[in-house]
């Protein structure tokens, strides 16, 4: 089809159209969920838990009625979603695991301290058959051995390996230590040793067009949401995107005071259509995750949404200019700013430490109404009775 033409708002609208953070809820509940992390592909896990950890900070801005229990009940007890890499550490619907075959097949011929790893691996899988589910306490194998941040315990980096490997899954999670089970008993046979996709540029393909699906809207140029695909150099991508054009798969538009050419689904064009014809969408308040698929392209969010986000947490407290976890504050199709909030365990409130606006932003009546119950929502979604203003100390 020939070349769409939109205006930065539309095409601001069309992202958070498609991700559900704008309007009326698309995605409601256990069912959303799924729905939701199909069309994303995978979202990006992190152990960092201030307020939620990112898996479910992701989730509560788009998911009407969403409790961090419906994410465990998917991924350890129904098994519809599982851990495992995509871009990074995430969480993927569980029958698109036959499509990261080569990861698994990369690991059974390399990683660290591959040859004490291989020594211990037929004895721990001996052990789970026999007790069930093991954590790394479980096993013993203490020997200190090099590992990809710091040397670690041979009961972790064994365990580690075979979860890489595809012969292990996380059977469950008690906080952050994870419990390991085989395999076996958790993915269907059709798909635990299914390797579909042989061509490896194919392969890539299939993964650019999943990425562009996870973000929206996507530019053929270097970009965090391009990690963990491998041999995707500007060459080959380049080839990606023509072909992918030419297959109609993808669809060009052309943004207004924007360089670069930006990139859709065709599979969207229905959304995109419904934008260009200027609806009043209800505009909606929410905090945004820090790795939220959405903002994965920081470059991206600033040529559109005029918004520099850094997330500080591994900047030096000295070095930071707002905060260790400081989440993106969104109303209707602008961020407006951004908030630090703790979830205070012992006193069971979220305290609001700060909240930064946007230079020429004005808070009106209505918005700050809007922005106190977006807090309310948050605080219940963290098991919080009530919202407390502090300054950070």
């Amino acid at each position: 089809m020939d070349e769409v033409k939109i205006r930065k708002k539309q095409a601001r609208r069309f992202m958070l159209l498609k991700h559900g953070l704008i309007g009326e809820h698309r995605f409601i509940g256990r069912q959303g969920i799924l729905d939701f992390v199909k069309q994303a592909g995978c979202i990006q896990f992190d152990p960092i838990d201030v307020c939620g950890k990112n898996p479910e900070l992701v989730l509560q801005s788009r998911i009407k009625g969403f409790k961090k229990q419906m994410l465990y009940s998917l991924l350890y007890e129904d098994r519809k979603l599982i851990d495992y890499f995509d871009k990074n550490l995430a969480i993927i619907m569980t029958e698109d695991w036959p499509y990261f075959w080569r990861y698994r097949e990369a690991y059974k011929t390399g990683g660290r301290s591959h040859n004490e790893v291989n020594a211990v691996c037929e004895k721990i899988k001996d052990i789970i058959r026999e007790k069930g589910p093991v954590s790394s306490a479980d096993l013993g194998f203490n020997d200190k051995v090099h590992w990809y941040w710091s040397s670690t315990k041979l009961s972790r980096a064994a365990l580690e390996t075979l979860y890489f490997r595809g012969d292990l899954v996380v059977h469950h999670k008690k906080g952050t230590v994870k419990y390991y089970d085989l395999a076996e008993k958790y993915i269907d046979a059709k798909l635990l040793n299914s390797k579909p996709i042989a061509d490896d540029f194919e392969h890539q393909k299939w993964h650019v067009l999943r990425r562009i699906g996870a973000v929206g809207l996507l530019w053929n140029k270097p970009s965090d949401a391009w990690l963990n695909i491998d041999g995707l150099n500007a060459s080959v991508r380049n080839e990606i995107f023509r072909q992918l054009t030419a297959e109609e798969k993808i669809i060009e538009i052309n943004v207004e005071d924007l360089k670069d050419r930006l990139y859709c689904l065709e599979i969207d064009l229905s959304l995109l259509e419904t934008v260009l014809e200027d609806p009043g969408l209800k505009p909606r308040c929410e905090l945004v995750a820090p790795l939220d698929n959405f903002i994965w392209d920081r470059r991206l969010i600033k040529a559109l949404f005029d918004f520099d986000y850094k997330w500080e947490v591994y900047t030096p407290k000295e070095q930071r200019k707002y905060g260790y976890y400081v989440l993106p504050l969104l109303y209707g199709d602008s961020f407006i700013g951004r908030v630090e909030a703790v979830r205070n365990n012992k006193e069971s409130v979220l305290e609001i430490r700060n909240v930064w606006y946007e230079d020429g932003f004005k808070l009106t009546q209505k918005v700050k109404k809007d922005i106190e119950k977006c807090f309310k929502r948050f605080a219940d979604f963290n098991d919080c009775k009530n919202v407390i203003y502090t300054e950070a100390g």
